[in-house]
């Protein structure tokens, strides 16, 4: 059966992202751009989500308004072309606007919210544990400062060693 990874977006501005399979999965096939799903076929419950876009195994990004599965087209700046100078256009493959098994990542966008938050359904960590490991990060990069700093001391001790050195074969 067919896994999803879905992107979803808050109206806060944030992104979770998660992964469904089989069952879970099966309601957003055939599902075209645009299209709202309830959170409850996800297992998400009270929700309702807007599909915004994706993307297939590939990469190429999906499109609405193309037919099939990918297609080349030309384009001015806009989904699927990131635009250049002014009025240029390029030749781009982007997918069709129906999700099918080749899919491989789904946008959605939070249209109503359920009782509970994303960010506890996903396991987002609490604050204390992300300072934690924030602090853990500052005195890692502060050992190799210091282990640095000592190689470079090191460095600058030999060179008058070996200035005397010399000074003595002459």
């Amino acid at each position: 059966m067919a896994s999803f990874k879905l992107n979803i977006a808050t109206k806060e501005g944030k992104c979770y992202k998660t992964e469904v399979k089989d069952q879970h999965a099966a309601p957003l096939m055939g599902l075209n751009i645009g299209e709202k799903i309830e959170g409850n076929k996800l297992g998400l419950e009270g929700y309702e989500f807007q599909l915004t876009g994706g993307m297939d195994y590939c990469g190429f990004p999906m499109r609405s308004g193309i037919l099939g599965q990918r297609k080349k087209i030309s384009i001015y700046k806009s989904v699927g072309f990131r635009g250049a100078l002014k009025g240029i256009k390029r030749r781009k493959t982007v997918c069709g606007h129906k999700v099918n098994e080749k899919i491989s990542a789904i946008n959605l966008k939070v249209l109503k919210e359920g009782t509970k938050k994303l960010a506890d359904m996903f396991g987002k960590e609490k604050s204390g544990e992300k300072e934690a490991k924030n602090e853990e990060k500052a005195e890692v990069k502060q050992e190799k400062k210091e282990s640095k700093t000592a190689k470079h001391e090191d460095k600058k001790e030999a060179k008058p060693q070996a200035e005397e050195k010399k000074e003595e074969k002459k």
